[in-house]
């Protein structure tokens, strides 16, 4: 029995939103992301009608979210299936789009105008989602783009959203080029225009100015069951750093699952090693911790800074908590989700404002960051306006180690690191730590996943600030305009039609 063509176009759109996959970590296959919506694109515009585009829209949009949260299946089993779904509609809008601007034999004018609002509407696709509570932004298109220089100096200008903005533009532009011969010239140079201009502001752009450098460790123990000989490891690793000249010794998320300030044995120890080594240690606390009364408060995720005399004061409470992994949204109507899969039996508490840490003997400020907070630019931007000269992140990816989450986590680094300025640190316990000087580039060795190992980075301090840190979402707010001007037009025309007024 052959497939009814209705069928055979939904199954294509589900592949078609999942290809930008492999233009992430671990395949990485950058310059696939320059193409890899083509297929969708060309799908979308040949839709008889615009609820069908609509409804291809939203299978391709699900078909993406379940490829680039394909490592979150052991965690959430079929659940994955109903979030991908439901935030899937997102693009159920764009799908009408594409084509309403390209479908049939469209206009030079419209098919111009295609390149400039179907990046505009994508970019609202990926700012709807990176609200915290809907799974935040992770896989950003423009996030692919980690390793490409030119696109990290595009987003020292204007964050990842403005790499995503020329990915869907490029791709937009081809589609133009390969459907529609009539304004295959205009496509073309649609892609040469956005060349030219993405190597203009790489030219333009202001570049972190160097003033000096810092020698950071990294303490990665691996996978090791048990919190007691985890922490043991990597003390055993952090004495192995002695009289290497540190400005600061960093450990993963989690890394300790006591209360320090409730375990004063536990701190003199930490002192003491943080002596030995000549540098204050960055320890991460996943533990339950007393409330103000003396009752129990509750569990939260704290970087916490301990030098040689123990603990300075200096602590920051993770804000941004994972969906499912560290609370469960509105837990008394989604709380069985914790039966069919590993999502957190207790919510977490959450922090409640940044903090930047002062280093002893003029070291760098330490802007601290804790897993899933390194996929949010509004917070690495905020660290920098606060006075950071280095970002810090504490991570633990051991439930997925070996899933594509480690390399996508470990990559997303580079971009906050361009966009701010400043270098970044990625330790996580099992893998992959990773650092990127100011301008997003890869300083030293990614340390793989389950390797048991220390690693020293120097890397390099900055001044300056960037455009992206003195303007922030400038390019979303040109997406909202550019939307906004597509609206009032079609408005126009439609009120000023023949017959209108009469």
């Amino acid at each position: 029995m052959r497939m009814p063509a209705t069928r055979k176009r939904a199954v294509a759109a589900l592949l078609a939103g999942a290809l930008p996959v492999f233009s992430f970590p671990a395949p990485a296959l950058w310059w696939l992301a320059y193409v890899a919506l083509v297929p969708w694109l060309l799908l979308l515009r040949t839709a008889p009608t615009g609820r069908r585009a609509a409804f291809e829209g939203w299978l391709g949009g699900t078909g993406f979210l379940l490829a680039v949260h394909s490592w979150l299946v052991p965690n959430l089993h079929v659940f994955i299936v109903l979030l991908a779904a439901l935030l899937g509609l997102l693009w159920a809008p764009w799908g009408w789009l594409v084509r309403a601007l390209l479908g049939a034999t469209p206009s030079l004018a419209r098919a111009a105008a295609a390149v400039a609002v179907l990046p505009s509407g994508w970019l609202m696709i990926e700012l709807v989602r990176s609200w915290q509570g809907l799974g935040g932004p992770w896989g950003l298109l423009g996030a692919s783009q980690w390793q490409v220089s030119p696109a990290l100096r595009l987003a020292s200008v204007g964050g990842v959203w403005l790499v995503s903005l020329l990915v869907v533009a490029v791709n937009t532009a081809v589609t133009v080029a390969i459907a529609l011969p009539r304004a295959r010239l205009a496509g073309v140079a649609a892609v040469v225009l956005c060349a030219l201009v993405t190597g203009a502001v790489a030219a333009w752009a202001p570049r972190p100015q160097i003033t000096g450098h810092a020698r950071i460790a990294v303490v990665q123990p691996g996978v090791i069951p048990g919190a007691d000989r985890r922490l043991a490891r990597e003390e055993e690793l952090t004495r192995t750093l002695a009289g290497q000249r540190l400005d600061l010794v960093v450990w993963g998320e989690s890394s300790v699952g006591e209360d320090l300030y409730a375990r004063p044995g536990l701190t003199a120890d930490l002192a003491a090693l943080s002596r030995d080594v000549g540098a204050d240690l960055l320890v991460n606390v996943d533990a339950r911790r007393a409330g103000a009364t003396g009752a129990d408060g509750g569990i939260y995720k704290s970087s916490v800074l301990i030098g040689p005399q123990g603990l300075t004061g200096q602590r920051y409470d993770k804000m941004r908590l994972v969906p499912f992994g560290e609370y469960v949204p509105l837990r008394p109507v989604l709380g069985w989700v914790t039966s069919v899969g590993r999502a957190a039996r207790e919510n977490r508490l959450r922090g409640t404002h940044q903090v930047v840490m002062d280093l002893p003997g003029g070291g760098p400020r330490i802007g601290p960051l804790i897993c899933f907070e390194t996929a949010f630019p509004d917070m690495s931007r905020s660290l920098a306006r606060k006075g950071a000269q280095l970002l810090v992140a504490q991570s633990s990816t051991s439930t997925f180690q070996d899933s594509w989450a480690p390399a996508q986590h470990a990559s997303l680094g580079a971009l906050r690191a361009a966009e701010t300025g400043r270098s970044m640190v990625h330790s996580t316990l099992t893998g992959i730590s990773a650092a990127y000087a100011p301008d997003g580039a890869r300083v030293g060795r990614w340390l793989p996943v389950h390797s048991s190992t220390v690693e020293v980075f120097e890397v390099p301090v900055a001044r300056g600030t960037t455009p992206f840190v003195r303007y922030g979402d400038w390019a979303v707010y040109g997406a909202l305009g550019m939307l906004a001007a597509l609206g009032a037009a079609v408005g126009v025309r439609r009120f000023s039609g023949p017959g209108r007024g009469r």
